[in-house]
């Protein structure tokens, strides 16, 4: 572990002018602060943070981020506060720290729900200011490094996970190879260990038997580039295991038919001198075509740089070999840390474009779920590189279509999509994008994301577009329904209902507008009776049960053939309604579940007591559920929701299950007086312009 004075002189010598006693008063604070905790390894708690700040000197950032890697786990895991630490440090500290701290409350959630709340925080965070990420990437690594530390090996296959999935993949993306690499393989040795230790045997073994092969390889392209008059560096090395794990996968083959499991890394002085170095190497030795890579002329998205290559040496071995120049070597190891300039206002905002990204990603994502499958998909896939007709590049996915391309130049150009040209050619909008495709997008004014393009767009920031515009569009849909029924509901109660009347009701409600009312009454969210309420106080009290409000009243049903107290529950299989025939399951600890007699899942052969059931007086107010397809066309729901409303039937759901163009598929669920009152909606249905088929689900 650092001590006080040494942690002090490195920053001091990067930084001379750098406030040294605000870094002791920050080793400090954290010393007395975490105090006697200590880790699963038995050190003292205090040293995490202090070798965190260690990981930030070696990238030589500055003294608020040297001080934030210091006290980043006080307000989490000691009583010290946010407010504390602004007291103590200043704002700028304390927001870093903020930014960087996982609240306690979010330990309570679920784990999806926890893991992308965590998510959430930090993207928004770090979309503020990077330097949240840095010390975040320096708290994980060197977590991953005293990981096997802990005794559970779920807690250390959790914590790999997580790492795999989200960390390695951000370091990757703000260009930190390095950290991405060591994370990489402490997380699989985590998650695959009896891989991790095959593999690992193997390359113990090659080294042993080659007999400094690597060192030769790298020796002869030392000798071809200086007889070129080329002064440069050679190095090389087998590839991590991780590496091989990940290429034996993607290609189905064994550890032996991975040909290129070493790499050779070239050094030049310049730029002019990776070309020439590239030609020597593809003069001298056969490379391997489309294997070449030119990342000089077109860098990724964290500002990669550097010329890519695969040659074959000697008769059949496959070499990898990257050439660059000393500046971008230094940037490519440790990305946006190696050329951070924060104090001078300098912020490297064109290396974090894809940031904006996942931030849209995070506002749009309706779940937990959905925000880490986006986020993922995000910031963790191979790229391909693409261009508009004015030659705009945009890094996409490997695999990405027309469509994904079209979000990624602008969330509105893909909302408008009405079609594709690549390279000059009308193509499906589902056509996958190669390297080098020029693809030119054909928008439509009123157009909009379709449902059935998720079945092939493949980036996070495209499907989050769609399905939030899908849930916009269904969500207008619900209103537009809920909007009908509110008008059967006004007409009921003793008073006409004005403009007044309707933001005093919103408000009882706590709603926030008429929009808010017509959704909630749409999706069965809200009762009628609670909306007549709302809209004139009192009116409800003395409805009579054969009125025709019965099927608000709230009264429950009567079955007969039941023991009297027997609690029982309607089948939602079948969705039995007063005049089915009906008969009773009796389940163990459940109750009687009651299904009509045509129900298939009576004749699965279920092995049960069977009760002869038959409908009492109180029998109003079941469950229908229905199938509808309507045509897809304006105004379709429209006549459906008017349909439900002349025959007097409460909307307890309805749920959009299939979209195939030119129709759209329903369920609804209605709450019925009995089987004659469904019948009737069925018929009207049925005769409707509107709707292509209605059958009982």
């Amino acid at each position: 572990m650092l001590r006080q004075y040494e942690l002090v002189e490195r920053v001091k010598e990067y930084d001379p002018d750098a406030d040294e006693a605000m870094l002791n008063r920050a080793y400090v604070y954290t010393v007395q602060k975490h105090g006697t905790q200590t880790r699963a390894s038995g050190d003292p708690y205090f040293s995490h943070p202090v070798e965190v700040a260690g990981l930030m000197t070696d990238l030589q950032l500055d003294q608020e981020t040297i001080a934030t890697a210091l006290l980043h786990d006080t307000v989490e895991d000691t009583l010290a506060t946010i407010d504390d630490i602004e007291a103590n440090f200043g704002g700028d500290v304390a927001r870093l720290v903020d930014g960087v701290t996982k609240l306690s409350k979010i330990e309570q959630m679920p784990e999806n729900e926890r893991a992308a709340e965590n998510l959430r925080k930090f993207l928004l965070a770090m979309s503020e200011d990077i330097r949240v990420l840095l010390v975040k990437l320096g708290d994980r690594l060197h977590n991953m490094r005293t990981l096997h530390f802990i005794k559970k090996p779920e807690k250390r296959q959790r914590i790999a996970r997580e790492t795999m999935d989200i960390y390695a993949p951000l370091a990757e993306r703000v260009g930190m190879y390095e950290y991405m690499r060591e994370m990489q393989m402490l997380a699989f040795e985590q998650l695959e260990p009896e891989a991790y230790e095959t593999i690992t045997q193997r390359l113990d073994q090659i080294r042993q038997e080659d007999g400094g092969q690597v060192d030769a390889i790298a020796l002869d392209m030392k000798h071809a580039l200086a007889e070129a008059g080329l002064t440069v560096e050679v190095s090389g090395r087998e590839k991590h295991p991780y590496s091989i794990w990940r290429k034996m996968a993607e290609r189905h083959v064994s550890f032996e038919q991975v040909t290129d499991i070493m790499a050779f890394r070239i050094i030049t002085d310049n730029v002019a001198d990776c070309y020439r170095a590239m030609g020597v190497l593809h003069t001298t030795w056969q490379f391997l075509p489309g294997r070449f890579k030119d990342y000089i002329s077109t860098p990724k998205t964290n500002g990669y740089r550097s010329l890519h290559t695969s040659l074959i040496y000697g008769k059949s071995m496959r070499v990898e070999v990257q050439i660059r120049t000393r500046e971008m070597h230094q940037t490519n190891e440790f990305g946006l840390a190696a050329h951070w300039a924060y104090k001078q206002g300098d912020k490297p905002d064109g290396q974090v474009g894809w940031l904006r990204d996942l931030i849209e990603i995070v506002d749009a994502s309706h779940d937990p779920e959905e925000l880490l499958e986006h986020t993922r998909m995000a910031i963790y896939q191979d790229r391909i590189f693409a261009f508009t007709p004015k030659g705009a590049l945009f890094q996409l996915p490997k695999g990405s279509t027309a469509v994904d391309f079209a979000f990624a130049v602008h969330t509105d150009l893909g909302a408008q999509t009405v079609g594709a040209k690549i390279n000059g050619r009308h193509m499906p909008l589902r056509t996958q994008l190669n390297n080098g495709d020029v693809v030119e997008i054909l928008k439509g004014k009123n157009a909009e994301p379709q449902m059935s393009w998720l079945g092939f767009v493949v980036t996070g920031k495209a499907r989050a577009a769609i399905r939030r515009a899908v849930r916009l569009k269904e969500r207008a849909e619900v209103a537009e329904i809920g909007q009908k029924l509110y008008d059967e509901i006004a007409s009921r109660v003793p008073a006409k209902i004005g403009k007044k009347a309707l933001r005093a009701a919103i408000a009882r409600l706590e709603m926030e507008d008429e929009d808010d009312l017509y959704y909630a009454i749409g999706s069965a969210k809200i009762a009628d009776r609670e909306v007549m309420e709302a809209l004139v106080p009192g009116c409800t009290e003395g409805l009579a049960d054969d009125d025709a409000e019965w099927l608000r009243s709230g009264k429950s049903l009567s079955i007969r053939g039941l023991t009297p107290g027997v609690g029982y529950k309607l089948a939602e299989c079948c969705h039995p309604v007063p005049g089915d025939r009906i008969v009773g399951i009796r389940k163990p600890n459940e109750g009687v579940e009651v299904h009509a007699i045509d129900c298939h899942e009576l004749a699965s052969g279920i092995d049960t007591d069977w009760l002869d059931l038959s409908w009492g007086k109180r029998s109003r107010g079941a469950v229908g559920r229905l199938r509808v397809t309507l045509y897809d066309r304006p105004g379709t729901l429209a006549e459906m929701a008017g349909i439900f409303a002349k025959n007097v039937v409460n909307v307890k759901s309805l749920e959009q299950v299939q979209l195939d163009h030119p129709f759209t598929t329903y369920e609804v669920d209605l709450e019925v007086q009995d089987l004659a009152h469904l019948t009737r909606i069925l018929s009207a249905l049925r005769a409707s312009d509107s709707v292509a088929q209605a059958e009982r689900a």
